[in-house]
């Protein structure tokens, strides 16, 4: 992390840019090698289902937006672009894709990022005491949103009184 905080900026988004780019294509094509072995398998009838046809082609419809945002989440884009790999993303909407997401994680991460983490070592070198009750505050405030929600979406289906009949039409759409 030193190492680009002492970067200059333009540096500093040119390596990390070049990072994305490599870490993505590699995750792109493994998932491209997953789905050539599943073929040469017993899942062979799995990888070629109409279910994964209808997946093919609604990620090469909409997933290049799905791999542009997913460079704003963190934890999520592995799995969005290894599946786009996987269901056989078209390059030629994949690529323009992942370098315009790879081109704004580079340049949050070189501005916002780095700076958010060399403030956060600064805190556990300053006052260990402090990191941990941040921290543990800023787990407390997710938990307590994540029950919120849970809590809200629930009463929401108890109110409902037809919620497995609506689980059986999202499964119906699902699978059309």
């Amino acid at each position: 992390m030193d190492f680009f905080l002492g970067l200059p900026l333009g540096w500093a988004i040119a390596a990390l840019f070049s990072g994305a780019m490599i870490r993505s294509n590699t995750t792109y094509w493994l998932g491209r090698g997953v789905a050539a072995g599943a073929r040469r398998t017993r899942l062979e009838k799995y990888a070629d289902s109409q279910l994964m046809r209808r997946a093919e082609a609604m990620t090469a419809r909409f997933g290049p937006v799905a791999v542009t945002l997913c460079f704003l989440t963190v934890g999520l884009q592995t799995a969005v672009i290894g599946s786009s790999g996987i269901v056989r993303m078209p390059l030629r909407r994949f690529l323009p894709a992942v370098i315009v997401g790879s081109l704004i994680w580079a340049v949050v991460y070189a501005t916002i990022g780095l700076a958010a983490i060399a403030a956060w070592f600064a805190l556990i070198l300053a006052s260990p005491g402090a990191a941990v009750g941040a921290a543990v505050a800023v787990a407390v405030v997710v938990l307590f949103l994540v029950k919120r929600r849970a809590t809200r979406h629930h009463a929401v289906g108890a109110d409902d009184g037809d919620a497995p009949a609506g689980r059986e039409r999202l499964v119906e759409r699902l699978q059309r």
